[in-house]
């Protein structure tokens, strides 16, 4: 990958529906060129899939947390999917270690937090949890 590969990405990343002659505008380069580069990104492996963001996906809550889980036996998948329903979880994410499960949480209030916190420790299958609140983020996609 060189830098026009970079730069190509890069100006997907804000805005994955860029027509070809917007994203050839923006580089410096020809339509052919950025049809080309995306063709063999995507065939390659490193362009894997383009998305949508929503309002939610971008409108920060005033109160975010990071839940950790440890969930006894096999009830990993039903919890993962119950927590998945709930408007407040952001993600969930499975990890090795200590913890099954990690979601990420977001709130209008602590209140609300504690809420939602209290509703996923009654969920049978949930042992322990442990919440960090996130206090600010300082990097994002460019």
């Amino acid at each position: 990958m060189d830098d026009l590969d970079a730069r190509l990405l890069a100006a997907l990343h804000r805005d994955a529906r860029a027509s070809l002659s917007e994203l050839a505008e923006h580089l410096g380069v020809t339509r052919t060129t950025v049809r080309t580069r995306l063709q063999r990104l995507k065939r390659e492996g490193e362009i894997v899939g383009f998305t949508v963001v929503t309002r939610r996906d971008v409108a920060q809550s005033p109160v975010r947390g990071l839940m950790m889980l440890g969930i006894e036996g096999r009830g990993t998948e039903r919890i993962r999917s119950r927590i998945s329903a709930m408007p407040q979880v952001r993600a969930v994410h499975s990890t090795n270690g200590t913890w099954d499960l990690i979601a990420e949480i977001g709130t209008e209030t602590l209140e609300e937090l504690d809420g939602v916190l209290f509703d996923i420790r009654r969920m049978d299958g949930v042992t322990r949890s442990e919440t960090n609140l996130l206090l600010s983020t300082r990097k994002g996609r460019v």
